[in-house]
């Protein structure tokens, strides 16, 4: 199998043991999930499906981000807890997960069951002398990490202006670099804290997902992913402070998924322009939502439009009367091995549907139920 790694910027051969473990970014759960959160879980989902067809065991950990500056200004604008709100929001998002035909993860965490892991995390990332104190808070010290650039490859200008655009607060005056990133801060009256050494407080975003993927999962996984919005600043931030605490590398294979678009624009919460997935629900086949997600190569950016879903349903009736059987089952299994090519592995399974060979086998592999 060959897929493209972020930080290599190559297709390589994905290497990996009997056991691969794997960390993708998670929700924030403070609105209903979108297709672009379908589209990156999917195609994490069809990974471990072919990976497991070759044999191994996957252990793929999703994170749920209940504690952070947008669950927070949610709740707030709401009038509600929230924990109250990350709970209603991570249950509708399970729900449409499981409607689209995912597997279970191996572990799901919250980021507020690692507190102790992140206030032990941040005590290594200072005692290591990478990062410091200051106005209440601890920051990480990009300085004092010469490999900081090694996942996005980013220029100074492109990272401060994704860092003012994501979060990244470059403008706070306590910080001796603009790039230099929280890993506790001071909470607002309204807001959660936790005692530390540092004082009351919580975790910034970055230290949270570090934290979850070494409790679970080990000093070094073998591969983390997430949407491609989240090479910079948040894995760049938690490779480096990650490798800063442990010495260790952090990630053998980052692999990231493009955006989906609408009228020309990703879809985000921020922006509103989102297509959600219970919405689709309510007209189509979850399966075939699956298979219109699936007719876009994983690292391309595409855009939504309503034309897609009518393809998507005679698609997946084509196959449905295909009936059983192992037609296009190799070419799916190659197609896949060449660095996640659904539309190709989608394209052999037509050709077999259209000659009136079954193909159930090669479906379930993309994780369509044809039969």
């Amino acid at each position: 199998m060959r897929l493209y790694d972020t930080a290599r910027r190559a297709v390589v051969p994905f290497e990996a043991g009997p056991v691969v473990t794997m960390y993708t970014c998670g929700i924030t759960p403070y609105d209903a999930a979108h297709l672009g959160h379908a589209a990156t879980y999917i195609t994490y989902d069809v990974l471990q499906r072919r990976l497991r067809d070759r044999g191994h065991e996957t252990r793929c950990v999703r994170n749920v981000t209940d504690v952070d500056d947008d669950i927070l200004r949610k709740a707030r604008e709401l009038g509600v807890h929230y924990l109250d709100l990350a709970a209603e929001e991570t249950a509708r998002f399970d729900d449409n997960m499981a409607a689209l035909g995912l597997l279970a993860s191996w572990s799901e965490p919250r980021a507020t069951s690692a507190i102790p892991d992140i206030l032990g995390f941040i005590g290594m990332v200072l005692d290591s002398g990478h990062a410091y104190q200051a106005g209440g808070a601890v920051y990480f010290d990009v300085s004092s990490f010469e490999r900081f650039g090694q996942v996005s490859h980013y220029d100074r200008d492109t990272m401060l202006a994704l860092a003012a655009e994501r979060g990244g607060n470059p403008d706070d005056p306590h910080k001796r670099d603009p790039l230099d990133f929280v890993l506790w801060q001071p909470s607002a009256p309204d807001e959660p804290a936790w005692e530390s050494l540092w004082g009351p407080g919580r975790p910034g975003w970055h230290i949270e997902c570090s934290a979850l993927a070494m409790r679970e999962l080990g000093q070094t996984i073998d591969l983390h992913g997430g949407g491609s919005d989240l090479i910079f600043p948040h894995h760049e931030c938690e490779a480096a402070q990650s490798e800063a605490a442990t010495g260790s590398p952090f990630v053998r294979h980052w692999m990231h998924q493009g955006m989906v678009r609408l009228a020309g624009t990703k879809m985000s919460k921020s922006l509103g322009n989102l297509v959600f997935v219970h919405d689709l629900r309510k007209e189509w086949d979850p399966t075939a939502i699956r298979l219109a997600v699936l007719a876009h190569r994983y690292r391309d950016s595409w855009e939504w439009h309503d034309g897609l879903m009518p393809a998507a349903a005679a698609r997946l009736e084509a196959w449905r009367r295909a009936g059983e059987g192992d037609a296009a089952l190799e070419e799916c299994r190659s197609a896949l091995d060449d660095d996640l090519d659904t539309p190709a592995a989608l394209a052999a399974i037509d050709r077999a549907a259209e000659r009136g060979d079954g193909v159930s086998q090669a479906a379930a592999l993309l994780g369509v139920l044809a039969a």
